[in-house]
This record gives structure tokens, sequence and C-alpha cells, in this order.
């Protein structure tokens, strides 16, 4: 399958702002007014915010027809450039039925989101769009001045400098929450800083390419079994990357969701697998969940061979790593590293 790519982005092109799941910009305005600020001010874009973006959650929720409508509605208008969701949720898989795909197909845009948004960024990435799991509004751009600078720095590098490659660099903290949205004179303030804990390169000594898919496991669950869902063909050769949520589901969950891949097929055609540092994880569930993956890939399919790498920076920690649905990613477990080896975005 070839992806089609968007264009990278400039300063002074225009970002739609939507609601595509939970509706948290109704309940935490000032936090999404603040994330706003820090788009337009340290990306120098504009911002559109589309109907559903401070749509009332009971409206959102009865409506996922209208959630669809502006993600459509964003790709046909020739003034977006680019469409950030403003935060994850539980539900945006209600509005799959009914996404416009010969009018987004048209016209390829960055779509970013992550968390719930894993929905429609696989189900696009499945028609053949390059795609963007990466920081939401309400969840990372609101807090761009209270992580570290190569945070903003990564941001544009990825999505305005069109990198021809990108070799991902651990940051040199990580945040594992927030301080609660509901304090007064919120300002982006974050949960305790924590030293970079290290990527773990469990199995694999080759260096390995494959097209990259997926995003928060949870949400990839709900699609299995519906139309949204690719044929297993489709997982030919690709480093999937898996991150979880902050309903923080047990070892032995992410266990059967895994062998489940195992089961459909998938990991016997894996190139690698990623993933993500775990949301609120002991040191001892972290050194489990490993252990998990390692016996479900090795002893349980077989996969002895395939390159296995966790602990990495994206997911529901801050700063996380854009990874873009699509693109050419390289794991080479003798140097330690995981990069893209083509551009995300046609260069501008």
């Amino acid at each position: 399958m070839l992806f089609q790519k968007p264009r990278a982005l400039r300063e002074g092109d225009t970002v739609a702002v939507l609601s595509p799941s939970w509706a948290g910009p109704s309940i935490f305005p000032g936090v999404f007014d603040l994330g706003l600020r820090n788009i337009e001010n340290l990306l120098g874009l504009k911002i559109k915010e589309y109907p559903t973006a401070r749509m009332s959650h009971e409206e959102s929720y009865l409506n996922p027809k209208l959630r669809a409508k502006d993600i459509n509605d964003a790709f046909a208008d020739p003034e977006v450039s680019a469409i950030f969701a403003s935060i994850g949720g539980d539900d945006s898989v209600r509005i799959l039925p009914f996404l416009d795909l010969v009018t987004i197909l048209a016209n390829p845009k960055i779509i970013m989101g992550f968390s719930d948004s894993a929905a429609f960024l696989s189900y696009l990435n499945t028609k053949g769009m390059v795609t963007f799991n990466g920081p939401s509004i309400l969840a990372g751009f609101a807090q761009l001045h209270h992580l570290p600078d190569t945070f903003a720095a990564h941001i544009r590098h990825v999505l305005m400098d069109s990198p021809s490659t990108l070799t991902y660099e651990p940051y040199e903290v990580w945040v594992n929450n927030y301080v609660d949205w509901k304090t007064p004179g919120y300002d982006g303030e974050t949960g305790p800083k924590m030293p970079q804990d290290g990527w773990r390169f469990l199995q694999g000594s080759v260096k390995v390419q494959g097209r990259l898919f997926g995003g928060c496991i949870e949400v990839l669950e709900f699609l299995k079994g519906t139309p949204f869902w690719p044929s297993l063909d489709f997982f030919d050769d690709k480093i999937l990357f898996f991150e979880t949520s902050e309903d923080k589901p047990t070892v032995d969950s992410v266990k059967y969701m895994l062998r489940n891949y195992g089961s459909m097929g998938v990991i016997d055609r894996a190139s690698g697998i990623l993933f993500g540092r775990a949301r609120s994880y002991t040191l001892e569930e972290k050194a489990a969940l490993d252990e998990m993956v390692v016996r479900i890939c090795s002893v349980e399919f077989g996969r002895s061979d395939l390159p296995i790498v966790t602990n990495m920076d994206f997911g529901h920690n801050d700063p996380q790593l854009i990874m873009p649905l699509g693109v050419m990613a390289e794991i080479d477990c003798d140097g330690k590293s995981v990069s893209l080896v083509e551009p995300a975005t046609i260069p501008v």
C-alpha cells in the first residue's frame, strides 16, 4: 500500500481544532485556551475552532455524526492545513461510520491526537493516509511551558521541518500526570518530573524496517471485529507501537490483548514491537510487563527474533514523541536506536 503524506506545516498556517471524542474543552475551557495560545505562540500557527471544539458533553455524546462532520469539513476546508484533537476519550469509534473517506483521502492533511484518537487515526491509516499519534490540545500542548524545550522543538521538527530521517531520542525527564485542571489559575503545571529511566531493548539482534502502526492498545481493541479493522495482510512488515491509558490496564489485561494479536497472526507478520512507557506503573509492574511481552512473542508465538523495545517516550506520559502511522521506521537492536527513515510529510 502506498500512503498519502500531508504537506508540512509553515508558520502562519491554520490548524483546525475539534473534539472528536470527549468534550473536555467545555469542562476545562481555561486549559483549552492555554493549549491554543501555546500553539499560536510557540509554533506560529493560526487556530480555527470547529463547532464540536467547545460543544457540551451531552450534545457531543449524543451526536457522533456532528463530530465526524467536523473532521470531514476540516479536510474539505482549503484554509486548514492540519487538524488537532482537543483530547481523547472513549467513544470516537462511533464517528467512524460517518467519515467521508472520499473527501478526506482527496485532501491529505496532518491529523494528530492520541489515546482515543487511535480509533480514527488507525482507521484512516488503513485507508492509505499517514496520520500522527502525538500531543492533544489539553494534554500536551497546554503543558508546553512546563516541559523541556526539546518537546516543542520535536513537534516543530516533525510537523514543520519534514526531516528526511529522524532518530528518536529519549527526553531528559518525564511526567506521569498533571496538576489538577480545576486548580485556580492552572498554567499547565505537571506532576513531578522524573529522570529518564531508559528505553529497554528486550530482544532482537538485527536491524529491521517496517511501517509504523498502532496507538492506545485499549482503544485498538474497540476496532477488532468491526469493518474498521484491517485485513491480516495489512500487518505484513509493520512495526507495531502500543501504549496504555490512564485507566492503567493490568499486566494481565495487556497480555490478553497482545495474545489476541498473536492468535490473529499479526505477531507472525510484524517486523517489530514498540511499547510506550506504561502510565502509572510501578517499577515492578514495568518489569512484569516486559517479561510478559517477551513471553507472549517469543514463547507463545515463536518470535524470539522479533525486536521488542519498551518504556519509550510516547503515549500517556509527557513529553511524548510523535509517531506517524504509515511512515517507514527502523529498529537497530545493536545500535539501540529507533528511527524514521523517510519524511513523514511533503516538504514545503
